[in-house]
Parts: C-alpha cells; sequence; structure tokens
C-alpha cells in the first residue's frame, strides 16, 4: 500500500482543480488582487500560506478534543497569528526586502478566510495525517493561481519575470519592443488581477459543465 490512499490523494487533488479555493469557492482573492504584480512576491506568498495552513491544520486537529467550542475561533486565531508571525520574522532575517515590498500582506495572511475555513470545516473533525494533507493541497491550489496570476502580470505589464527582462529592453527597443511590442500597464494595476482571475475561471469551468451545474 502506498504513502497515500485514494481518499488521501483526493484531498490534495480536488483543491488543485475542480474545488479550487480561489477559482470554486471564490475565497482569498483579496491577496490575488494585492500581491501578484510580480511573480516572486506572489511565490513567497504561496509558500507562506503552504506552511501556515498544513501546521495550523495540524495544530487545531491534535487540539480538537480539548478545545471548548466556545473559544474555539479564538484558540484558531491564535494558533494561525503565532505561525504568520514565524513566517513574518524568517523573511525579515532572510529576505528583508521582499519583506518590506510584502509590508502588510504577510500580516493579513491571518484573516485569510480559506485558512481559518480549513481549520472550522476539516482540521477540527479529523485526524493530524488528513488534515495535513487537506491544508496542503488547499494552499496549493491557492498558490497555483497567485503563481499564474503573477507570471501573466509581470510578464505582459513589465516584460520581465522575477525583475529580469525576458521580452527584450523596453527602451533600446530590443527582443520583441523592436517590432513594436509595448508593455500594458494596466497589468499591474489591481482590478487586472480580477480580470485574470475571472478568465481563470471561466477556462475552468467551460472545461468542466459538471461545475457550472453545480455552481
Amino acid at each position: 500500500m502506498g504513502l497515500l490512499s485514494k481518499k488521501d490523494t483526493k484531498l490534495i487533488k480536488d483543491p488543485l482543480l475542480d474545488d479550487n479555493p480561489i477559482t470554486i469557492q471564490v475565497l482569498g482573492i483579496c491577496s490575488a488582487l494585492a500581491i501578484t504584480a510580480q511573480l516572486k512576491p506572489s511565490i513567497v506568498m504561496a509558500v507562506s500560506v503552504i506552511f501556515v495552513l498544513g501546521m495550523g491544520n495540524v495544530v487545531i486537529s491534535l487540539m480538537r478534543n480539548i478545545i471548548p467550542s466556545k473559544i474555539r475561533i479564538i484558540v484558531q486565531l491564535i494558533v494561525v497569528a503565532t505561525l504568520v508571525i514565524i513566517v513574518d520574522q524568517v523573511l525579515k532575517a532572510f529576505a528583508y526586502s521582499l519583506s518590506k515590498e510584502l509590508s502588510v500582506f504577510i500580516g493579513l495572511i491571518i484573516t485569510n478566510c480559506i485558512i481559518m475555513g480549513r481549520f472550522e470545516a476539516f482540521a477540527l473533525g479529523n485526524g493530524p495525517w488528513r488534515s495535513f494533507l487537506d491544508g496542503i493541497g488547499n494552499a496549493l491550489g491557492y498558490g497555483v493561481i497567485l503563481i499564474i496570476v503573477g507570471f501573466f502580470r509581470e510578464l505582459l505589464g513589465s516584460g520581465t519575470l522575477f525583475g529580469i527582462k525576458v521580452l527584450g529592453d523596453s527602451v533600446e527597443k530590443t527582443g520583441l519592443y523592436a517590432i513594436g511590442y509595448e508593455n500594458n500597464g494596466f497589468m499591474v494595476l489591481p482590478p487586472m488581477a480580477l480580470i485574470v482571475v475571472g478568465i481563470i475561471i471561466w477556462v475552468q469551468r467551460s472545461k468542466n459543465k459538471a461545475l457550472i451545474e453545480e455552481n
């Protein structure tokens, strides 16, 4: 028997495809709008949420039988806040410039409804291993969308990826710029993130008519 059963595998695969937290559940949209103008912050935010949600689900699962129901939300907030502080301190220690670029958005992971939703809907009713897989799956589903949006916004808006010019030099008119290509400045504005997410939702749902009927 493999490490993951079919049910366990489903916990990771479903949020990536048929039950994506952003494109299907329409959660976590705020960070998709705020930090996806460039690819690097998108990846860092994705990794941060993977750590917070994966570890947070495990902690809540381990504590689920001793948490009084009346204060469970407070306990969940304390757990997620502690993990976010760890992420914030690690970024400040090893990637200070990126930490400044992300600014308050790392702290806003605390209020990410995907995280609180998984604590409430899954971790409180399942064991640590399955809760860990659920957290990783949902965080990966969230992160993949952020990375896709960040990729296209930086590429089409600035002509770069990770700050490296990949379409040529817009000043010296090399690469695509030599044949008249111009960066789309609208791509780096927050409204374009919503449009790109909307396009991803349309593409995903058009490929799965069952999702259209269900949602």
